[in-house]
């Protein structure tokens, strides 16, 4: 990812994901959970493996096919990549993946996003995926897109996937309404700081109250002169 992006799907910009094909070991919405898989391998719950990240069961019988999971992004924008996170997962991973975006402002049901009407480019072809691994795809688009469709090919499990890319709010959005010019969602950046120590800056401009003070800034204490500062 790159200095000036941010994570698009990230559910702490809103991001959702709406619908999948299946989800039989491991939720749909491990996916955007923001933060790397925290779970070990080799847990066990009451029914089988705990799994940190959406994973789907074995196709036999099904024929030809994949699966897959649709995601409207957090804050819409130019994607620069793609990050299909494996972590965690080595022998029941996909063996490809690939990832498709399309534009339908509002929040248009799973049924209305596969509409003949909604245009689906793909940003990245059936790639090989390495298991327990970033497996990073550059993206080389110019449009804005709010949606995208992670496909798993066959089936298997996928830990995160991180969609990189610049902020372009909808424009109508705001028709006749003032903003937060600094906010992420609306394209807000922090480009630089004189300290992160305890956690980054760009938690100033997240979406919302922060519920504790580990969701805010926070720097190393002086013990000379001078002073913090940050640029958005």
């Amino acid at each position: 990812m790159r200095m000036r992006d941010v994570d698009l799907a990230s559910r702490l910009l809103g991001g959702s994901v709406l619908a999948a094909s299946d989800e039989s070991f491991g939720e749909k919405e491990n996916l955007i959970v923001p933060g790397a898989p925290g779970i070990p391998p080799g847990t066990y719950g009451h029914k089988g493996e705990i799994v940190d990240g959406w994973e789907t069961r074995r196709r036999r019988g099904a024929g030809p096919g994949f699966d897959w999971a649709l995601v409207r992004l957090g804050a819409s924008g130019v994607i620069t990549s793609v990050d299909v996170d494996t972590t965690s997962f080595t022998g029941n991973y996909p063996a490809q993946a690939s990832v498709h975006a399309c534009t339908v402002d509002g929040y248009p049901s799973p049924d209305e996003l596969e509409a003949p009407e909604v245009a689906w480019a793909e940003l990245v072809p059936p790639s090989p995926l390495r298991g327990d691994a970033h497996n990073v795809f550059p993206v080389h688009a110019c449009a804005r897109y709010t949606h995208v469709r992670l496909c798993a090919y066959p089936d298997g499990g996928i830990a995160r996937l991180r969609v990189a890319g610049v902020v372009r709010a909808d424009p109508g959005r705001f028709a006749g309404l003032t903003r937060d010019l600094a906010a992420v969602e609306h394209g807000g950046l922090v480009v630089e700081s004189s300290d992160d120590f305890y956690s980054a800056p760009s938690a100033l401009i997240l979406p919302g109250p922060a519920r504790h003070m580990g969701e805010g800034w926070e720097t190393r204490r002086r013990r000379g002169g001078g002073h913090d500062w940050v640029v958005l």
